[in-house]
């Protein structure tokens, strides 16, 4: 699954640069996830670095976007161009 920034994000800036993904952006409101980019950290680290590093803990798995491991293993495959 990829993660999801909620409400509660206070916009501190420490979670955009540790993504390996370039997966998260600031937005309208508060910073964002593009699934279509978010591997949970898989091929990178063990734990997602932006959960490691968020303060108020609002980042959480979103239910939209259910991925196997396996998925999220091809997804960084396919996005570090190891194909």
């Amino acid at each position: 699954m990829s993660l999801l920034i909620t409400d509660e994000c206070i916009n501190c800036d420490v979670c955009e640069p540790e993504c390996p993904n370039a997966a998260i952006y600031p937005g309208e409101v508060v910073y964002e996830i593009d699934p279509s980019m978010c591997t949970e950290c898989v091929g990178h680290y063990d734990e997602p670095q932006c959960i490691e590093v968020c303060p108020v803990d609002c980042i959480l798995v979103d239910p939209e976007n259910p991925e196997t491991e396996e998925q999220l293993k091809a997804k960084f495959t396919k996005l570090t161009g190891q194909e």
